[in-house]
C-alpha cells in the first residue's frame, strides 16, 4: 500500500483525495497496488471538506511521518512550499507538485536535490492537458524547434468574449471575477505571469534553458481594444495570449504576451477557458495538445497520474527529463531587444495635416517598414491609427514607440501587440 500526504487541502487538494477514493478500483488495477490518502494539511480545521481522513494544520505531521511514501505539495506561493518540498525529499519522500510558481524559480535547485527520488509535477502546467509527459517523454527523440500555446483559461476566456460578443476590457474582467475564473487581483493571470511561470518550465524539458520570470519578456492582455479586435478581424487574425519559444540556432527566445495570429491556426480556434500548446520538433512535425487548463478535477486528475506513475515503477527518472546538459549546453537565453516579429501598433493622433508625414518619416528613420494601414475617427478631433508593420528588430520598435510618444500630435502612449 502506498500512503499518501496531501499538503494544502483547497479546491484541488480535495478533488485528489476525492479521485483517490471514488476510483480507487481502477487506480489499484493500474498502479498495482493500493494507494490511500492518509492526511492532509489545511489551514482551517473548521471548515468542512467532505473527506474521510485525518486533518491537521501542521505540516510536521506529513513531513515527520515515517509511513508517508509520496507528498503531494498544493500550497501555493513559492518559499514557503520550498522549504516543504525541500523537507520531504530530504527525508526520502516522493514529491508530487502542481506549483508553477514554485518550479519557475527553484527547478534546478529542486532536479539536483531529488536525484533518484521521483519528483513529478505534471499538473503545473496546462491542467489536465499531459503536456510534461509529452515533452519529457513522448517527443524525447526529438531536437524541439519550437512551441507556442495558450496556457491561461483566464485571459483566454476573456479574450474570447471580447471578440465573440463585442466586450470592453474592464467589463469582461469583473464577469471573469464573478464567476471565479480572475482573483480579485487579476494582475498573475491578465499581466501574463501565469503564463510565463509555465512557459518556463517547458522550456527547462525543451532547452534546458535555466531563466527565471524577470529574465524573459512578459506582457499581458489588459491594453487590447475593441479597436484591436476590429483590425484583427479585418486583416483575418485572432487575438491570443501565448506562451512563446523558440529556437534560432543557439539561442532560444522566451515570450508571453498578446500575439495577432493567424485565423486559420488550429491554436487561434481554442476559445473560452481551454488551453492548447502546439510543440514542433524537427522529427515527428507539429503535435498539438488540447484540454482544460484549470479547475479542481481537471489539474487533480494531472496530480494523480502523477502519483500513479510513481506507485507503478518508483521511477526515477530525472525531474526535467534529463541526465546530461542539453544540446550541448550551447543554448542561450536570446536577448528581448534581439527578438524578431512583425508588429500591430494603435496610435491615437491629432487630426490634422502632417500627421501622417511625419509618422512614416520616423518608422524609415528606424527602418521600419509598413504594411498596412487604417484609421478610425474617435472623438474630440482624433483618430487611432492602426498600423501593421514587416519584420523588424524589438529593439527597434520600442526605440521608435518611444519617440512617437513624445510627439506633439500624438495624445496617448501608443500600443503595441506582436504578429505570430
Amino acid at each position: 500500500m502506498i500512503k499518501v500526504g496531501i499538503i494544502g487541502v483547497g479546491t484541488v487538494g480535495t478533488s485528489v483525495a476525492q479521485i483517490l477514493r471514488d476510483n480507487a478500483d481502477v487506480i489499484s488495477a493500474r498502479a498495482g497496488v493500493d494507494i490511500v490518502v492518509k492526511s492532509g494539511v489545511v489551514k482551517n480545521l473548521q471548515k468542512e471538506r467532505g473527506l474521510d481522513i485525518t486533518l491537521t494544520d501542521n505540516v510536521d505531521d506529513i513531513l515527520n511521518d515515517d509511513e508517508i511514501d509520496i507528498v503531494v505539495e498544493l500550497m501555493g506561493g513559492v518559499e514557503e512550499p520550498f522549504e516543504v518540498v525541500k523537507r520531504a525529499l530530504k527525508a526520502g519522500k516522493a514529491v508530487v507538485t502542481a506549483n508553477k510558481a514554485l518550479l519557475a524559480y527553484h527547478r534546478y535547485e529542486l532536479q539536483e536535490m531529488a536525484k533518484d527520488i521521483p519528483f513529478e509535477f505534471e499538473a503545473s502546467v496546462a491542467g489536465g492537458i499531459p503536456i510534461i509527459t509529452a515533452l519529457r517523454d513522448g517527443l524525447s527523440a526529438n531536437h524541439i524547434e519550437s512551441m507556442m500555446g495558450i496556457m491561461n483559461g483566464t485571459c483566454n476566456y476573456m479574450m474570447t468574449k471580447m471578440t465573440n460578443d463585442g466586450v470592453a476590457y474592464d467589463a469582461i474582467l469583473k464577469e471573469s471575477q464573478e464567476l471565479g475564473y480572475a482573483e480579485a487581483d487579476p494582475t498573475f493571470d491578465v499581466g501574463g505571469y501565469d503564463a510565463a511561470h509555465k512557459l518556463l518550465i517547458l522550456a527547462s524539458i525543451a532547452y534546458g534553458i535555466d531563466a527565471k520570470p524577470e529574465d524573459i519578456l512578459i506582457e499581458g492582455i489588459d491594453n487590447v481594444t475593441q479597436d484591436d479586435i476590429s483590425f484583427a478581424k479585418e486583416f483575418g487574425y485572432a487575438i491570443k495570449l501565448l506562451g512563446i519559444a523558440k529556437k534560432d540556432e543557439n539561442e532560444v527566445e522566451l515570450r508571453v504576451h498578446a500575439c495577432l495570429i493567424d485565423q486559420n491556426e488550429m491554436i487561434a480556434k481554442i476559445d473560452g477557458v481551454m488551453n492548447g500548446i502546439s510543440v514542433v520538433g524537427d522529427k515527428v512535425g507539429e503535435t498539438l495538445y488540447y484540454g482544460p487548463g484549470a479547475g479542481g478535477d481537471a489539474t487533480a486528475s494531472a496530480v494523480v497520474a502523477n502519483i500513479i506513475d510513481i506507485a507503478r515503477s518508483g521511477k526515477s527518472t530525472p525531474m526535467l527529463g534529463f541526465n546530461r546538459p542539453m544540446e550541448g549546453s550551447q543554448l542561450t537565453l536570446k536577448p528581448t531587444e534581439n527578438i524578431v516579429s512583425k508588429y500591430y501598433l494603435r496610435i491615437n493622433v491629432s487630426d490634422r495635416a502632417g500627421v501622417l508625414a511625419g509618422l512614416t518619416k520616423i518608422f524609415e528613420q528606424h527602418n521600419i517598414s509598413i504594411e498596412t494601414m487604417l484609421q478610425r475617427p474617435t472623438d474630440n478631433a482624433s483618430a487611432n491609427l492602426l498600423i501593421s508593420t514587416h519584420s523588424a528588430l524589438e529593439k527597434d520598435i520600442q526605440n521608435m514607440m518611444n519617440e512617437i510618444e513624445a510627439l506633439d500630435f500624438v495624445n496617448a502612449k501608443p500600443a503595441m501587440i506582436r504578429i505570430v
